[in-house]
């Protein structure tokens, strides 16, 4: 708990990592300064790209005691504002979910392999990033806890599928082997309350350790305080979970 006389210092540095296929890529990193040990997060940016709000987000996380990443899943699309990169991307259907896994996971084993980690890593991710953080996490034994917010197309219909998402991350359910922390909001239109329903249905299936949060006169991207979809309320109970699921599962 915060004291009024603790240390407090946090480094914050966009740095390289190496990525799918070796790779580089850029990322932001932010970390406490002190001894540690610190548990880890990755951050899995959403579909208007790796942007202020994220860049914010990993401070913020930072500032909670973790050790926080968050790789540029677009760098290969090129440069420039992130609004139009994440146009170039979304010209193409997106990143490949091979790739975007690579990516993520190597973000995963660096932060696991910090000599002032405590050797666990969490991954995080709302929208498109939600669905990247929960994708990464079945198909990667790497994560010791995993934070889908409100992330679309988990739940996916064969006509859904391309081929940069060929394979339904639902599919992948039976290989989660990390605890699930969702919130969602009922006005959502991806994923609908039926979808997340779906994807519910799926992890008691499996036997699976997770909780699920709806909230009521929400949609899609309640936590962004820069937007108009905010919901202040809901935002601040979401940001409560998931720094209580994040102390039970990685830094305690």
């Amino acid at each position: 708990m915060y004291q009024t006389d603790t240390y407090e210092g946090i480094l914050a540095e966009t740095v390289s990592l190496r990525g799918t296929n070796g790779d580089t890529i850029n990322t932001y990193f932010a970390r406490p300064l002190g001894p540690g040990p610190f548990a880890g997060i990755v951050l899995a940016h959403h579909m208007p790209g790796w942007d202020e709000w994220y860049k914010e987000t990993t401070l913020h996380f930072a500032r909670q005691g973790y050790a926080a990443i968050c790789p540029n899943l677009y760098f290969r699309a090129g440069h420039g504002t992130p609004d139009d990169v994440a146009a170039k991307v979304r010209a193409v259907g997106g990143v490949p979910d091979d790739q975007a896994v690579g990516d993520l996971g190597a973000a995963g084993e660096f932060l696991r392999s910090l000599p002032n980690g405590n050797g666990k890593a969490a991954i995080f991710g709302t929208c498109s990033g939600g669905r990247h953080a929960y994708l990464t996490a079945c198909r990667l034994p790497i994560f010791a806890a995993v934070i889908d917010c409100w992330g679309g197309r988990v739940v996916m219909q064969p006509d859904d599928l391309t081929p940069t998402q060929p394979v339904a991350p639902l599919d992948y359910t039976s290989q989660l082997n990390a605890p699930l922390l969702g919130l969602f909001g009922e006005q959502d239109t991806s994923p609908t309350p039926e979808q997340v329903a779906r994807h519910e249905q799926e992890l008691k299936k499996t036997g699976k350790t997770y909780e699920f949060h709806m909230y009521p006169d929400a949609g899609h991207g309640f936590f962004y305080q820069h937007r108009p979809m905010y919901r202040q309320a809901q935002a601040v109970d979401g940001w409560a979970k998931v720094f209580t699921f994040l102390e039970k599962h990685i830094k305690a």
